[in-house]
Parts: structure tokens; sequence; C-alpha cells
């Protein structure tokens, strides 16, 4: 039986001010147009961002970030990649950042992720923009298997942050997908469970034209 948003839509304007209020709250800000329009630079900085959110208090990573800026050098992937070990002890004791040595270290592979991508496969901003919207299982198992450190849900905000119309398998999102009969619990990790979970927000796109991202905060916002 194909699924209806509409229900979904209303329990979240219930929750949140009216169904215009709703719509308006769960637009996605990061949205943009045409990936393939952003320099590698931009979207390795947003890489490395989400990296570095993951398990940290995300305002310390805003308060330090011009200083990653800086001690990145602009997030240029091509020269990441080409310094990045004789980069790295000086990066390991920059009080300008966080300094993790591992998340350092994924920076300067997932550097050389972008470069090669730039170079071999027309561009990243391509190889975002160009991948099949209703698949983004797939994009998150490139990211995971060809980068540093960009499993699970660290893909999942990358995606989002960049612009790419992503979901997020939040516990909200899966608490709704629970009430909704797609999930059996309110978590989704296994195959299984995010393959049911991509199928079900890829139908709610289709029956309301909303964009993934969109549908992935209506989910969340629909629990209260």
């Amino acid at each position: 039986m194909a699924r209806k948003f509409a229900p979904i839509l209303k329990m979240a304007a219930g929750h949140h001010g009216g169904r215009a209020n709703a719509l308006e709250m769960s637009e996605n800000s990061h949205a943009v147009a045409d990936l393939s329009n952003v320099s590698a630079d931009r979207l390795l900085s947003v890489m490395t961002r989400c990296v570095f959110n993951a398990g940290f208090n995300w305002k310390v990573i805003d308060a330090k970030w011009d200083g990653f800026e800086a001690a990145f050098e602009g997030f240029d992937p091509g020269k990441l990649a080409f310094f990045g070990e004789e980069m790295l002890d000086r990066l390991v004791s920059d009080e300008r950042i966080v300094r993790n040595g591992q998340k350092i270290r994924a920076t300067l592979e997932n550097a050389k992720f972008v470069a090669d991508v730039e170079a071999k496969e027309g561009g990243f901003g391509n190889f975002l923009a160009n991948w099949p919207a209703d698949d983004q299982l797939g994009l998150m198992a490139a990211l995971n298997k060809r980068g540093s450190r960009l499993g699970g849900a660290t893909g999942a905000y990358f995606l989002r942050f960049v612009g790419w119309d992503a979901w997020i398998a939040s516990s909200h999102v899966c608490a709704a997908l629970v009430r909704e009969g797609v999930l059996d619990k309110p978590q989704a990790t296994s195959k299984r469970d995010l393959t049911a979970l991509q199928t079900a927000i890829n139908a709610y796109h289709d029956d309301s034209g909303l964009p993934r991202a969109q549908i992935s905060r209506l989910l969340a916002m629909s629990i209260g």
C-alpha cells in the first residue's frame, strides 16, 4: 500500500502552530540548488566539521572554527593531500584546533579522498550532485568506504549540512516510523532497518513532493 504523508504533516502541524508554520520550521536551511557549483575546499570544510562534531560539544567546535580554517589552510584538498604527513605533527600541537590526533589524521585522509575525486571523477561537487536522490544509503556507504570516519550519523550529517537532500535517522524520526509501522524499535542501525527507513521516506517524498530532508524533520516534529 502506498504511504501517505498528509497524516504525518497534520500531526507535526498540531504540535508546531499549524501547517504553514510546521512547513517553514522544517525547511532545510542548508539546501543547495546545485552542489556541482560548490568548491572542493568548502565541501572538505563541512566534512571536517562533521567529523570533529562527532562526540564533541558542537559549540566548542563552532567557537574554534576560524582557527580550524587557518590551521588547515582553507581546506584546500590538493595541498592537504600533498603535504598531509608533513603537516600532521604540527597540527596535533596546534592550539587553534581541537587536538585530536585521530580526527586530524582523518581530515588529511579525507583531503586525499576529495582530491582524488576532484582529479578523476569530475569534481567532488559533481560526485554528490549526480548521486541518485533516492539512494542515500548507497552514498553513505561510498563515503564510509572511501573516506575516513564518515560512517553512520557523521556521513548523514555531512550530507545534510553540505546541502544534499538528506534524511537523518534521529531518535525522533525513528520513533515516528515505529508509530507508522515502518520500524520495530526507535532506532535504525542495521541495514534492514535503514533500508526500511529509506524506502518509507522515498515513498513519502513521492506522495507529498516535499524534499527528503524536510520529510525527515517533519517526522521528528510529529512526535511533539
